[in-house]
C-alpha cells in the first residue's frame, strides 16, 4: 500500500525521508537503503536485476522497498537517482570546467567568493535548523568526561580535526590528533581505553581510513562521537552518539563552514563543561 503524501522527487528529500524511516525498515529494506545511500549512481544506471546482485537482494525486495517509499515501482524511484547526478559530487577538473562556464562575469574571484559565502550562510543555516540540542548536549558530556579525546578526520577532514586539537590544547583539554603520520594511525588509536573518548569526522565518499579507526575504537569499547552526514554512514553505524552535518556547494565545491562550527561549539562547550568538574581543571594556556 503507498503513501498517502507523495513522494520525494529531488534526491535530498527522498534522502530525509529514508532516515526517517530507517528505524521502521525491515532488515533486507534496510541493507537496499544503505546499498542505496552509498551507491548512488549504481541505482542511477542498474537495472533491478544487477542491483540486487550487488545489494544481496531479491529483486522484488527492490520493488517492496519503492513501493515502502510511496513510489508506483522501482523505475519511479530510480529517476530520483537520475536526477541527483546534475547535483553530483564532481572531480576537481569537472569542478573548475564548471567556473569557466561563468566567463561573461566581469570579476571571476567575485563570482567566486559571493558563491562560497552563499554556500557557507546556507550550510550554517541547515546546520542551525537541524541540530537537535540534546544531541549536541550529549555529545559534549560524553567527550567532556574523556580523560583523553582522540580526534580522527582524515582527507577533507583533517582541518577540523586539527582545528580542535589545536583548540583542546590552548583550553588546556588532553588530546591527540590522530594523524596516521608513518602510518601508524591504528597504534595510536590502540592506546585509547574507555576511560577515553574518539571522536571521528568524515563525509561522502568516507576516507576509508577513518572507517576503520573508528571500527577499532568501537572494538575497544571505546566510547565514539561521530560527525557525518548520513544515518547511513559507517561512522553513524558505528557511533554510539553521531550529530548529522549536510554541507552546501559552490559548482562542486563543498562548504565547510558549519563542520567548523560544530568543531567550535564543541571545543569551547567541552572546556566549559570540564571546568564545572572539580577533576578536570587543569591551567588554560595563555
Amino acid at each position: 500500500m503507498q503513501n498517502a503524501t507523495p513522494p520525494p522527487r529531488d534526491f535530498a528529500a527522498l534522502k530525509a525521508l529514508i532516515a526517517e524511516r530507517a528505524g521502521e525498515l525491515p532488515k533486507r529494506l534496510t541493507q537496499i537503503a544503505s546499498f542505496a545511500l552509498e551507491n548512488p549512481d549504481e541505482i542511477a544506471f542498474g537495472t533491478v536485476s544487477s542491483i540486487a546482485g550487488q545489494a544481496d537482494v531479491q529483486p522484488s525486495t527492490l520493488v517492496r522497498f519503492s513501493q515502502s517509499l510511496g513510489y508506483e515501482g522501482f523505475s519511479d524511484m530510480q529517476e530520483v537517482f537520475r536526477s541527483r547526478l546534475r547535483d553530483r559530487i564532481l572531480n576537481y577538473g569537472e569542478r573548475l570546467q564548471q567556473l569557466r562556464g561563468h566567463d561573461g562575469e566581469a570579476s571571476k574571484p567575485k563570482l567566486i567568493f559571493e558563491g562560497f559565502c552563499d554556500a557557507s550562510a546556507k550550510s550554517i543555516e541547515a546546520l542551525r535548523e537541524k541540530l537537535d540540542p540534546d544531541d549536541l548536549d550529549r555529545a559534549v558530556e560524553r567527550l567532556a568526561a574523556a580523560e583523553t579525546i582522540y580526534l580522527i578526520g582524515l582527507r577533507r577532514s583533517f582541518p577540523i580535526a586539527t582545528y580542535m586539537a589545536y583548540a583542546l590544547g590552548k583550553l588546556g583539554v588532553r588530546s591527540i590528533l590522530v594523524d596516521a603520520v608513518g602510518g601508524l594511525a591504528a597504534e595510536q588509536v590502540a592506546f585509547a581505553t574507555e576511560k577515553d573518548a574518539v571522536l571521528a569526522i568524515s563525509f561522502t565518499p568516507y576516507a576509508s581510513e577513518t572507517v576503520a579507526l573508528a571500527r577499532l575504537a568501537g572494538e575497544r569499547k571505546v566510547p565514539l562521537v561521530s560527525i557525518t552526514d548520513s544515518p547511513f554512514s559507517p561512522l553513524a553505524q558505528t557511533a554510539d552518539l553521531w550529530i548529522e552535518i549536510s554541507e552546501a556547494n559552490f559548482e562542486g565545491f563543498r562548504s565547510m563552514a558549519a563542520t567548523l562550527t560544530l568543531a567550535m561549539t564543541l571545543t569551547v562547550a567541552i572546556a566549559e563543561r570540564r571546568e564545572q568538574r572539580p577533576e578536570f581543571r587543569p591551567e588554560i594556556a595563555r
